[in-house]
């Protein structure tokens, strides 16, 4: 912490603590406890079981946790792949070209989530490319989401790229595809680790758009969350709620741990 006074930092912290526990922790917590509970009781959920988790694991809330996972990690590849090309194609490019890659990318988030669905369920909707009724639709609405994340965090990390190691590679006689397969890539490793955790948690939590593409064989958990909690069924969408929620961190904290080997490469 880089405030150097001990009457600063406990200022610090202080402020930290009534700024996150209220906004961030005590909904967190009331959600962990309603998954737990049977009804609520005066401000708290009360009676305590664990048979909201059991129906959480299987049948219907077990397929739309592997629909999710599945749906995550497709869309976080695409999106990966198409970003980090974009990166490089816009460092290639100049200051021009990489200015209106960068417009291209973000438009899909300079606008609601909701509208990014509508736009991919008319457009795919007529042959000849039929998507609407799949699962790739959701896929592909979710790599619209995500791509530009993962564009600009590559793009950023392209930009801090010392150029000496390149040219060094170049000047011993090094292929241009030698070059970026083994030089480039490398080094942008622990950013594109980091890119690939941020696409995923972002599809993982993604909702106003998928509820209008899912087909009822392919439901994400988020939408049956929504579903539980709309049905007046609080405490089992509670439940449902931190399986995705714990699912996604321990997603992360793999990644992350990958991230962190890689930058000690």
């Amino acid at each position: 912490m880089l405030v150097h006074s001990r009457t600063g930092r406990w200022t610090a912290w202080g402020m930290f603590a009534v700024l996150f526990v209220p906004l961030f922790a005590l909904p967190l917590l009331v959600i962990v406890a309603a998954s737990f509970s049977t009804h609520w009781s005066g401000a708290l959920p009360s009676g305590p079981t664990t048979e909201h988790y059991a129906a959480a694991v299987r049948g219907e809330s077990l397929q739309a946790l592997t629909t999710s996972l599945v749906t995550a990690v497709a869309a976080s590849l695409v999106a990966l792949t198409a970003g980090t090309w974009a990166a490089l194609a816009g460092a290639a490019l100049g200051r021009k070209g990489k200015r209106v890659l960068d417009a291209l990318f973000m438009l899909p988030v300079a606008v609601p989530s909701v509208v990014v669905g509508l736009a991919v369920l008319v457009a795919f909707s007529q042959p000849p490319l039929l998507l609407n009724g799949t699962r790739w639709i959701v896929i592909l609405a979710h790599t619209v989401l995500v791509t530009a994340f993962a564009h600009q965090s590559v793009s950023a990390a392209v930009q801090r790229l010392d150029p000496m190691y390149e040219q060094a590679a170049a000047s011993l006689g090094a292929r241009p595809s030698y070059v970026l397969l083994r030089v480039r890539l490398p080094l942008l490793l622990p950013s594109l680790n980091a890119a690939a955790g941020l696409c995923f948690a972002l599809s993982m939590g993604e909702l106003s758009a998928t509820m209008m593409l899912y087909p009822p064989d392919w439901m994400p958990l988020p939408v049956l969350v929504f579903t539980a909690t709309d049905r007046g069924s609080l405490f089992t969408g509670s439940a449902l709620a931190v399986v995705l929620m714990a699912t996604t961190l321990l997603v992360l904290l793999a990644v992350s741990r990958i991230r962190t080997k890689a930058s000690y490469r």
